[in-house]
């Protein structure tokens, strides 16, 4: 690409995936797996639904937020960003693309888009006499499939896609950008700095249950090549270099696999 941000500087904004509160000047770029379910419970909330409604409403909650937040045009997103405070919430990328991994294929609802594809999935990348596995993609075969699309230049599913390209920030001038991992401390900063103290109190909606995040690391990227990790670097290089996230520890899982496989 010559310089590694010309990609990013040549896209247009992309406000598809904005919520843009005008009574409260608040504007916010909806990153899946990125505490995505807390934050869209709370614009639901400034939106003006009880939330007693929402706790017991079987309706999805961005179908719900859609109603009273439209997809911004271009020219309506940025207006909004004259005179609000945007924001959004970043994760490391490998720890969000194994929940989405995890959420959307591993533990896909019967007869969903998702399982669909992780059919497709295991048909062109399983080994025929493959025993033993899942009726799920594997991680690996998962990995696989990524790198094809993104290396036909094909678009990914909106819970995949590098929160680069999906909240454009080369051309959105956010003021408050959020850690997944410092979620608590980040979010009070944003509700006090809006003015919000009233209206949220900041739950957590969907956290992990049973095995830790770091144990989850450990036990599906020990499954990948130091190859194919490099290989998702590269796809997400551009959200590990502007919000500050490496690689540490992620090859040593490889590494130390493929030492055991070699002494086996």
């Amino acid at each position: 690409f010559g310089h590694p941000w010309k990609r990013f500087v040549t896209h247009r904004p992309n406000p598809w995936e904005f919520l843009v509160n005008r009574p409260h000047h608040i504007v916010w770029c909806n990153v899946f797996k990125a505490a995505s379910t807390s934050w869209m419970y709370n614009f639901n909330v400034l939106a003006g639904y009880d939330p007693k409604f929402l706790k017991n409403s079987k309706l999805v909650p961005l179908n719900l937020a859609r109603r009273r937040y439209p997809r911004p045009s271009l020219h309506a997103l940025q207006q909004a960003l004259n005179d609000s405070i945007a924001f959004l919430i970043v994760r490391h990328p490998l720890e969000r693309l194994l929940s989405a991994y995890r959420d959307k294929l591993q533990f896909s609802l019967p007869h969903t888009l998702h399982q669909k594809l992780g059919n497709q999935i295991i048909l062109k990348y399983r080994k025929k006499h493959a025993s033993k596995n899942p009726r799920w993609p594997t991680f690996s075969e998962f990995v696989q499939y990524l790198v094809d699309v993104d290396q036909k230049g094909e678009p990914f599913d909106m819970h995949w896609t590098p929160i680069t390209q999906f909240c454009t920030p080369c051309q959105v001038d956010f003021d408050i950008i959020m850690k997944f991992e410092t979620l608590q401390e980040d979010q009070n900063y944003l509700i006090h700095e809006a003015g919000l103290q009233e209206f949220i109190k900041p739950e957590w909606k969907n956290p992990a249950k049973g095995r830790t995040t770091s144990e989850l690391v450990s036990s599906y990227y020990s499954q990948l090549t130091s190859a194919q990790i490099l290989q998702l670097y590269n796809i997400y290089r551009y959200d590990f270099e502007l919000f500050g996230y490496t690689l540490d520890g992620y090859l040593e899982l490889a590494q130390q696999t493929e030492s055991n496989r070699e002494t086996t």
